[in-house]
């Protein structure tokens, strides 16, 4: 786990009926957290509107591997598996793990930058290309 890592607590709104976390919380938890390492680095909400530029999805896939059951304690990290050169299209690997450190999920995501007025694919700015090129990188990708 990284220093990037954010700590949360299931609630009954993340639980399916089987009594286990639905598969869209598995998500939100993900977007949080790149949410609040983008805030880290400079670059919370109200810096984005300022820049008129916000991160988008083009994939997201989550490999569940242990139950995860309401109150339970998790821990979110982000990593970075693959950005282009200038910083306009990035792989992040979120880790999801149990309070005692072994992994719930990864919730693997393929993402860029979109210009909100033109609604068009844009280059982030330099500023935010580095900041982001800065996040902790996966190691090993591979699997």
């Amino acid at each position: 786990m990284t220093d990037n890592a954010v700590t949360y607590r299931t609630r009954w709104a993340d639980m399916d009926p089987n009594g286990h976390m639905r598969h869209s919380a598995y998500a939100d938890f993900a977007a949080d957290q790149r949410v609040v390492v983008l805030a880290k680095i400079g670059f919370d909400v109200a810096r984005f509107a300022q820049l008129r530029l916000g991160p988008i999805l083009f994939r997201e896939e989550t490999k569940y591997l242990k139950e995860i059951s309401i109150g339970e304690e998790i821990h979110v990290d982000g990593q970075l598996v693959s950005a282009t050169p200038d910083g306009a299209r990035w792989t992040i690997v979120h880790t999801v793990y149990k309070a005692d450190g072994r992994v719930a999920a990864t919730v693997t995501v393929d993402g860029a930058w979109l210009d909100l007025d033109r609604r068009k694919l844009t280059v982030p700015p330099a500023e935010l290309a580095a900041a982001f090129a800065s996040m902790p990188r996966m190691e090993d990708a591979a699997g």
